[in-house]
């Protein structure tokens, strides 16, 4: 004899906590149904395995799924599988699971939480996905009967405080939930979840890779070959023909990256490529990986072939998706991938993963770290491989997205060297090749332990800037370094396979003259300096307000002058850039160092020797620094001022 129907009444911290989950957590009210599918799915996969291990389990496993009806009339949506099912102690113990001791600290825990991303991580601790349906229901209606009893239970609440449960007879093994739904209402986010189009969308959306067939019974008529539009509000369906019911399976259920690569062939790949990036170009490499152990998942991760145009924009977001069990839980998981990776697509699905109630927002734990870590070690590992073994492609795929690579120099120390071996660079061995800085190394110069750089807007300046003359003479290779990030790393990153970086238009320069000039040749050159000092200090003076100090230089053939920066110096490139960002900095100002055997320092050193108080010798210093200043890129302090100089002396010259 059935027991009678018990009406049982939540605490009143549960029936709050209750309100919270309803109301306020979700973000996204079509999420219901990924979380009573979800519920499913996991109940099939227990009988599955339940099936497995106990023999004496009299159950058919040969066509388990899930099943949703939709009543229009009654207004009521039904999510129903032949999974494991409960017991009427499980109802309570898993349904229940929000009435649950410990509630009431919880909740106060809840109301102390300053924002809403902390109480959501609290409330992280309750499995109560299947309380989401309260957002688009006024009432919940779950019968269920376990695998191996006889007796069913029928549980049934309307959110607000009490629920009922009661012994059912008849019940098939399984569970069933039906929700008894609300109105439409676009403002609130609730769709018309009668409509046959908006639950597919749901379907594929979140629960598209799930193992087992998502079924819905769908009506057509002879004049229409697919569903009819959804009937307005209170209306009948459109009347014709109407054939009888037919079951359709709403999800795929083809989860390419938990099949073995090789079951895997590559026009799959392409197309699941293509599905989730929608690029119609292949993918320049594929990654297929399997991770088991303390904790299991598997990644399916695609490098494009092309940057895509919004890779620089500040609303990017990075291409990998997360799954739970198969079950869609978000997009754009940057948890999961370094924004300097934020090009890579794909999937990653992981077997048991710490979610917050609404599967929205991951716990940081050891879990999403070491996930992370292996994943970027996959992906460096594929561009390191593919430099190895495609030279063409990975050049390709340099130009495509080195600047971005070259990001995670800055934000990546435990992959830096990684990151290194993959840089490439044009440089001054090869007018067309680029380098890489493995190759570079092997091609030093006896008794060189420094990587020489300079950076610049782009190769041709670089190029026939003043600071390259010695190098390009004393046959010294230097890396042309021209994307923006360039500016910034340089000094970030101490050294390359104990090589340090050292850009020629900072510090002292020393290509060896000093220890392979001859004692003549050494006596000689420190009596230019004693020489030129008295015109080094009046160029240091009357040049005050530009530079800090100016010293004869060691680095220039054929120039006159160049302005170079102390060794931690900011470059003007990195001032400007700082300045376009909104940052006001102190001018950094330069030194000047001059060519003593250029034609202009020797006349400009003699004519200072004969008469230093001659006024023409301060416009001829003017010019100097300014075009020096021009030599390398820069703006001039006083545009106008420079012009009217230059004509004069030319003028005067003529």
């Amino acid at each position: 004899m059935a027991s009678p129907t018990q009406t049982l009444e939540f605490q009143a911290e549960t029936r709050q906590l209750l309100q919270l989950v309803i109301h306020s957590i979700y973000s996204n009210k079509d999420i219901f149904l990924r979380e009573l599918i979800s519920n499913a799915s996991d109940a099939l996969d227990k009988l599955r395995l339940e099936s497995l291990t106990d023999t004496d389990l009299d159950v058919d496993t040969s066509d388990l799924h899930i099943n949703l009806e939709v009543d229009r009339a009654a207004r009521t949506l039904t999510v129903q599988d032949n999974g494991i099912g409960m017991t009427r102690d499980e109802v309570v113990e898993l349904i229940g699971t929000i009435a649950k001791s410990g509630t009431a600290s919880l909740l106060a825990k809840i109301k102390e939480a300053k924002d809403a991303d902390a109480a959501q991580h609290l409330i992280g601790q309750f499995g109560v996905g299947f309380y989401s349906a309260f957002m688009v229901a006024d009432k919940v209606t779950l019968h269920t009967r376990r695998a191996g009893t006889e007796q069913g239970t029928a549980w049934e609440s309307d959110g607000e405080g009490t629920y009922t449960i009661a012994q059912a007879e008849g019940l098939p093994v399984g569970t069933s939930v039906t929700l008894h739904l609300k109105p439409a209402d676009g403002e609130d986010g609730l769709g018309d979840y009668l409509a046959a189009w908006k639950i597919r969308q749901i379907v594929k959306q979140y629960s598209d890779f799930i193992r087992w067939p998502i079924r819905m019974a769908t009506e057509t008529t002879s004049s229409a070959g697919t569903d009819e539009p959804a009937a307005e509000e209170g209306t009948e369906p459109a009347t014709g023909d109407r054939a009888a019911p037919e079951l359709e399976t709403l999800n795929s259920m083809k989860a390419l990256w938990a099949r073995p690569r090789s079951e895997v062939s590559e026009a799959e790949y392409r197309e699941f490529y293509q599905q989730i990036s929608h690029d119609w170009q292949a993918p320049a490499e594929t990654i297929h990986m399997r991770a088991e152990g303390t904790f299991e998942y598997e990644a399916l991760l695609f490098v494009p072939a092309h940057a895509p145009f919004d890779l620089f924009s500040r609303d990017t977001k990075r291409g990998v998706q997360l799954y739970v069990k198969r079950v869609f839980i978000m997009d754009d998981c940057e948890a999961l991938m370094p924004n300097y990776l934020r090009f890579v697509k794909g999937v990653v699905d992981a077997h048991d993963l710490s979610l917050n109630v609404s599967r929205e927002i991951l716990q940081h734990d050891r879990q999403i770290t070491a996930v992370r870590r292996r994943l970027v070690k996959k992906v460096l590992g594929a561009v390191k491989d593919m430099q190895a073994k495609n030279t063409e492609a990975y050049t390709t795929l340099w130009e495509q997205f080195g600047r971005v690579l070259k990001e995670g120099l800055l934000e990546d120390r435990d992959n830096t060297d990684a990151l290194l071996e993959l840089v490439s660079a044009a440089s001054t061995h090869d007018p067309q090749q680029a380098t890489t800085l493995r190759e570079y190394v092997a091609r030093m110069k006896d008794g060189q332990d420094t990587i020489y750089y300079l950076t610049g807007e782009n190769r041709q300046m670089v190029e026939n800037s003043p600071h390259m003359e010695a190098f390009t003479a004393k046959g010294y290779e230097v890396l042309i370094l021209t994307d923006p990030v360039d500016e910034v790393w340089t000094d970030q990153v101490p050294a390359f396979d104990g090589h340090s970086f050292q850009s020629i238009a900072k510090g002292q320069v020393d290509l060896g003259d000093e220890a392979d000039g001859s004692d003549e040749e050494k006596a000689e050159k420190a009596q230019r300096v004693q020489d030129f000092a008295a015109l080094l200090g009046w160029l240091g003076t009357t040049l005050a307000e530009h530079v800090k100090q100016v010293r004869l230089s060691t680095r220039l053939t054929t120039s006159a002058a160049c302005l170079v920066g102390d060794a931690h110096d900011l470059t003007p490139t990195l001032e400007k850039m700082y300045r376009a960002m909104g940052q006001e900095l102190p001018p950094v100002k330069r030194i000047l160092e001059l060519n003593p055997t250029h034609p202009l320092i020797t006349a400009l050193h003699q004519a200072h020797n004969a008469n230093a108080d001659d006024p023409v010798l301060t416009d001829i210093a003017e010019l100097v620094h300014g075009s020096a200043l021009l030599a390398e890129g820069g703006d001039l302090p006083d545009p106008a001022r420079f012009t009217r100089l230059l004509t004069d002396r030319l003028t005067h010259t003529l």
